[in-house]
């Protein structure tokens, strides 16, 4: 690849969808927004790959250079601006607030859930600390001052993805999605109002549950998932596929690489099976997952990715690039493969006892029938997303959760809005 992993994505259409994520974290008390402008401009110096601005080169690629101007904070509004545009000083990001919310707007260009969280920590940490002029003890916070782990930086390359045959390789199957729901997002603006709840349950209760029953968190959820699916897809739609994003970061040899290159995870149910026994659900779904992310299948999954980046390199001109990932993307182009659903752990990390002062944090993307699962100190919270107004399907997921006998609180909807990129198109 000639540039950075964490150019490529900036690539691909957002006719319809933002490539962008939005944080929501909800504090308990009221948001000073002097306070965090301070913050947030302290912890991005920890965080040097993410202080960047978009250029293209002689041959049309696009290339990530420092930016040291302010980080742009300000109050949460109906028109967001764009990341990158020069109302958010050319950054990829920017942060806004409003009453208890802070929220983390980025470019999802430069790293997912699992890269993206040390640096929300990093902000929450500061925020307290200046706010109530306290130091929290938070083990695993990067505070401003630390160094780089090592390899943060590093990025993945063809030669570090193993050449064996895939112990594994999934017969593609079309997944069912929900077809009018997705026409009437995208074609009939009326129709269209992303929304995301928050839906908070206690890790003990969930892990009670996960642990009689063969599973981890996130195969429960596949689970529960594909059950409350089972209740709103016609009869002739006779199987249901749960997707899940996997960086294979360990097994490249890069752990602390904040870089996102992704293989994905696909479970099958036959709907004759979703009612029945939880713990061989369990079993099976919890298989297919370790199945899945060995190195051998997913090195394959990710080695396919490289060689995509690699074709938009022979590619000279920005438009000619962007038109090549339009039509070859793996998650939008012709050969793309989608999940019926899809369900994402960022996995727990310690917030020491930052926890005290948040109330919960989720990660929003695009999607529809899309949950992005957190977990902090003893909670797990689940962002529930979808296109259209309705809670049809909040209700039936809520009926699965207590099927199982996990309780729950659930706040929203609230409105999903993310920003788009405002970078050269030409």
């Amino acid at each position: 690849m000639k540039y950075s992993v964490d150019t490529y994505r900036l690539y691909q259409s957002e006719k319809y969808f933002a490539h962008t994520v939005r944080i929501h974290v909800r504090m308990k008390d009221e948001v000073d927004i002097n306070v965090l402008d301070k913050s947030v401009n302290a912890s991005i110096k920890r965080y040097p790959y993410f202080a960047v601005k978009v250029t293209v080169d002689e041959d049309g690629g696009y290339v990530l250079v420092p930016n040291d101007r302010k980080i742009v904070v300000i109050p949460t509004a109906e028109k967001m601006p764009m990341v990158g545009s020069s109302s958010v000083n050319d950054h990829l990001l920017y942060v806004d607030c409003s009453g208890k919310d802070i929220f983390f707007n980025i470019s999802h260009t430069m790293c997912g859930g699992r890269g993206f969280q040390p640096w929300v920590m990093t902000n929450v940490y500061e925020y307290v600390k200046e706010k109530y002029n306290v130091e929290p003890l938070a083990p695993e916070i990067r505070k401003p001052d630390s160094d780089l782990l090592p390899g943060e930086t590093d990025e993945p390359a063809m030669d570090m993805l193993t050449t064996e045959e895939p112990i594994y390789r999934r017969k593609t199957k079309k997944a069912p999605v929900l077809g009018m729901d997705y026409l009437k997002s995208v074609f009939i603006p009326v129709k269209r109002d992303p929304n995301y709840m928050v839906v908070t349950i206690n890790q003990q209760d969930l892990l009670k549950v996960s642990r009689l029953n063969d599973s981890s968190v996130l195969s429960l959820f596949f689970i529960l998932f594909a059950r409350t699916m089972d209740k709103v897809f016609p009869d002739k739609d006779r199987v249901i596929v749960g997707e899940a994003a996997h960086n294979p970061r360990e097994s490249v040899g890069l752990p602390n690489t904040h870089c996102d290159f992704l293989s994905h995870v696909y479970v099958d149910y036959d709907r004759d099976s979703l009612g029945g026994d939880l713990e061989k659900l369990g079993t099976r779904t919890r298989g297919q997952i370790i199945l899945q992310t060995d190195p051998t299948v997913s090195h394959a999954q990710v080695r396919k990715l490289f060689e995509l980046y690699e074709e938009v390199d022979k590619v000279h001109s920005l438009k000619a690039k962007r038109e090549y990932m339009a039509k070859h993307s793996l998650s939008t182009g012709k050969d793309a493969q989608h999940g019926s659903f899809i369900a994402n752990y960022t996995g727990l990390m310690d917030w020491g006892v930052l926890a005290d002062y948040v109330e919960f944090f989720v990660f929003v993307i695009e999607g529809h029938f899309t949950i992005e699962i957190t977990s902090m100190a003893d909670k797990i919270y689940v962002g529930f997303m979808q296109l259209l107004k309705t809670d049809k399907y909040i209700n039936l997921f809520l009926e699965e959760l207590e099927k199982v006998g996990i309780p729950c609180t659930v706040e929203g909807p609230f409105p999903k809005r993310l920003p788009k990129h405002d970078i050269p198109r030409k």
